[in-house]
């Protein structure tokens, strides 16, 4: 751990996303001097921020990876509709990922275990990001109106008991609505969907592009510097941090550095002397600009797995698991599978969508085999802390993995115990 931070230390945060700017914000709460390393504009659609679900979840504590998981993959990428795919040609070099993902969750001791480390950095999001919302002027972002999960019948709910045990045991409280209860409070919805679940405690974001880049700005404003190049690694002298190199050959001095670059963390973090196996998990979302029919709430149908969630600009539907290259080109058809799913669930849309009224996206998750963010020192210098990987939970998770962040950085004893989140679980 890093030695007690001294006033005035200057930290470089490598990363403007919402991991970044968060931290950011806690490492100016604690006094020190703040860079914020990007290339790119705060905010903007490179980012996995960006793009996401917009959920605020203290539930999402189930792991990608569950027991019987490897079961149900062959069907999903054989499924031209379905949530995974696979593209061939990346198949050599997803495998080993594949393999330790398929692992990680496999039995339910494992399962349970993920989930007991997801659970306190997603506690009582939706009020964290209210406050921070607030804070940067922003407030009316963040909604905590509830969030839903929606389901045929039952008994699909009840195929998912595991899921909803480890909700259970985290602490998460929810309310079960009959078909009469669903239809009064979404009256929108497709009426093959008879049973729902309320988690009155999540909240959502209804536009997190503008959030991120409202929080860099209020960072700026309280004395941070945005630097807008590329990282490419560090200068470390006798294990203490010098310098971050830029990708243009100039350096950026700093006292300690948190990496917290998304999907492109593991360069950084090899450079810094830890091998983490990250992949770009990439997810799609479409926006239905003006959508004539959207739920009142966000919600998560159970035979869809995405997020459909109301937004300040009409309707998102976001969702999707596709493994292939960084630099890839998009497929775009996964974006229309969201759409083509979103037009059965909300019947009141129109059929015939004009591209006009659509905005397609694509980014990337930036995600470990366990589903566990990397929050910690870096091996070749304590005065470099990792903050990345947190996969589908980077927005909810954020601020108290900054809040993390920043202990480390300033020597204190760390707010939760870090001990999970660690590089080298994966030596």
């Amino acid at each position: 751990m890093p030695a007690p931070a001294q006033s005035g230390l200057h930290v470089a945060v490598i990363g403007a996303g919402i991991v970044g700017a968060a931290t950011a914000l806690a490492l100016l709460d604690d006094g020190h001097r703040v860079s914020v390393i990007d290339p790119a504009p705060p905010g903007g659609p490179q980012a996995a921020s960006f793009g996401n679900g917009c959920w605020l979840n203290p539930g999402s504590v189930v792991p990608m990876s569950m027991p019987g998981l490897w079961r149900k993959v062959p069907g999903w990428l054989a499924d031209p509709l379905g949530p995974l795919t696979l593209r061939p040609s990346y198949l050599p070099a997803a495998l080993p990922w594949l393999w330790r993902f398929l692992r990680a969750g496999a039995t339910p001791a494992r399962a349970r275990a993920i989930s007991r480390a997801l659970a306190p950095l997603l506690a009582d999001a939706p009020v964290r990001h209210a406050a921070l919302a607030q804070a940067a002027g922003v407030g009316h972002l963040i909604r905590r109106q509830g969030l839903m999960h929606v389901f045929p019948d039952r008994a699909a709910f009840e195929a998912e008991a595991f899921a909803w045990q480890l909700r259970r045991e985290a602490g998460i409280a929810w309310l079960e609505l009959d078909e009469a209860e669903l239809r009064q409070r979404e009256p929108s919805l497709d009426r093959r969907y008879t049973f729902a679940v309320l988690i009155e405690a999540g909240g959502h974001c209804t536009d997190p592009g503008a959030y991120v880049a409202a929080l860099i700005a209020h960072a700026e404003a309280r004395g941070a510097s945005r630097v807008a190049a590329a990282a490419s690694g560090f200068r470390i002298e006798a294990g203490r941090l010098r310098a971050v190199r830029l990708a243009d050959g100039r350096e950026i001095a700093a006292d300690r550095a948190v990496i917290a670059a998304g999907a492109r963390s593991a360069a950084l973090a090899r450079e810094a002397g830890d091998r983490v196996p990250l992949q770009s998990e990439r997810g799609y979302h479409v926006e239905i600009l003006d959508a004539e029919a959207a739920p009142r709430l966000p919600i998560m149908p159970s035979d869809g797995k995405m997020a459909i969630t109301p937004m300040d600009r009409g309707l998102r539907i976001a969702g999707q698991v596709e493994i292939a290259a960084i630099d890839a080109a998009p497929n775009w058809a996964r974006a229309r599978i969201l759409r083509d799913f979103a037009q059965r669930f909300l019947p009141g849309l129109a059929r015939d969508l004009p591209e006009a009224r659509l905005r397609l996206w694509m980014g990337h998750r930036p995600s470990t085999p366990d589903g566990l963010p990397c929050i910690g020192p870096a091996r070749a210098s304590s005065d470099i802390v990792h903050a990345f990987g947190h996969g589908h939970v980077g927005l909810a998770g954020g601020v108290t993995s900054a809040r993390l962040a920043a202990d480390l950085v300033s020597g204190r004893t760390p707010s939760l115990n870090p001990a999970p989140y660690r590089a080298a679980r994966f030596a």
